[in-house]
């Protein structure tokens, strides 16, 4: 962990991602520094009462047992991490770090293990594979293995940021009583020619992230510490993507495509490392180019872009609508706020079907894809529900032989 956070450091003085240790590539992945945001409308997937017990056990505040929207903070959770971690040594288990899973070891349809920076080879009974939703060279890796990808819908769109006073003012009706309330938070969905457009991962007193995980490419994320003291809030806007949106006859590949070239048009249009393209939100309803911007949280630093004509038009034109329907429902909330591009990480646009009973690949003994990279989760707590299942999975499969 502490060679990470230098790493994540060192990304911010060089001016650009380190593509083997960055916000979501390294001990914890990217839930490590997502705010640590524990909401989930997957409750009936698992025992959520149970889960956040886990994490106090782990180091988290108790609040978060009571708390409608628990929260830990990323300033938090890399010692839960640590603490998580000590556990599994504790068990018996072994971790590698620095170690890149390069291939899967197959014979028969059967995974018998996998290998490790080009070299190393390590065999398994079960091969849990848990890679997270950012890791493109794994679905390259498994679709030269011959194992079946499906595309999977995804979102798509920016990262708004304004003033918590502003949302402060909005949600609590004026100044009277901000002293003694939290950060305030909102939750906004509209539905617009057909297609769901929803704020994601909002942070109230958070701070704008590079989550790029290869160079030529822009990718943001936002993230809270635990306090929520920053003066600025923001929130993922997305658009639901579907495969037919891309292509009439979609293939495995198409939707992830699809999201690189977003990825790395929007390094183009700046150019410049980690710098992001930006516009004033008032602006981009508009359809011009901001002649000038406010201060951002985003400490690598926004240009000024024209979003309207560089996101494609069924994206823009989805943002514009949802835009104009939230100013009707939070006055004054676009009066203040950027845009910053692009947000694409919401979830996988890929999937790794596999077995509803066993969950297992549908061809591949042996081999179990979990979690979000697998496409059958969408955060931090329905990753653990989906963990824990086929965790539970094994347990009784290994018990019984």
């Amino acid at each position: 962990m502490r060679e990470r956070k230098i790493d994540i450091a060192q990304m911010y003085r060089k001016n650009e991602v380190n593509e083997q240790s960055n916000y979501c590539f390294g001990e914890g992945g990217a839930g490590t520094f997502s705010d640590g945001k524990l909401y989930t409308r997957s409750s009936k997937r698992g025992n959520i009462e149970w889960f956040l017990k886990v994490l106090v056990q782990a180091g988290a505040n108790e609040n978060i047992l009571v708390e409608a929207h628990p929260h830990i903070g990323s300033d938090k959770l890399p010692t839960i991490i640590q603490t998580i971690r000590s556990w599994i040594l504790d068990a018996g288990g072994e971790i590698y770090f620095s170690s890149k899973l390069t291939n899967l070891l197959l014979e028969d349809n059967v995974c018998k293990g996998v290998e490790i920076n080009n070299k190393e080879k390590l065999f398994a009974d079960a091969v849990i594979l848990a890679t997270g939703h950012s890791s493109a060279f794994i679905y390259e890796m498994l679709n030269n293995c011959g194992v079946i990808l499906q595309p999977k819908g995804f979102a798509l769109g920016v990262r708004i940021e304004q003033p918590q006073k502003t949302v402060n003012l909005i949600q609590y009706h004026g100044e009277k009583y901000i002293k003694y309330l939290p950060a305030a938070e909102y939750k906004l969905v509209e539905q617009v020619n057909d297609r769901g457009v929803y704020s994601f991962c909002m942070c109230p007193g958070g701070m704008v992230v590079p989550a790029s995980t290869q160079k030529g490419y822009t990718v943001v994320n936002g993230m809270s510490a635990s306090h929520r003291a920053s003066t600025y809030a923001n929130s993922g806007f997305v658009v639901e993507i579907r495969p037919e949106d891309i292509s009439k006859h979609p293939t495995a590949f198409d939707l992830l495509k699809f999201q690189q070239q977003i990825e790395n048009s929007a390094y183009n249009a700046v150019g410049d490392g980690l710098k992001a393209p930006a516009q004033r939100v008032v602006d981009f309803l508009n359809g011009k180019t901001s002649s000038s911007l406010p201060k951002s949280s985003y400490i690598p630093g926004i240009v000024s872009y024209s979003m309207h004509e560089w996101l494609p038009l069924f994206v823009s034109e989805r943002l514009k609508g949802a835009f104009s329907k939230m100013q009707t429902k939070m006055k004054n909330f676009i009066d203040e706020s950027i845009m910053i591009g692009v947000e694409s990480r919401t979830s996988s646009p890929v999937r790794i079907p596999r077995n509803d009973e066993t969950m297992e690949q549908i061809e591949i003994k042996n081999l179990y894809p979990c979690g979000e990279g697998a496409g059958y989760a969408g955060g931090i707590t329905s990753s653990a529900f989906d963990g824990i299942a086929v965790a539970d999975i094994l347990a009784k499969r290994f018990t019984e032989s």
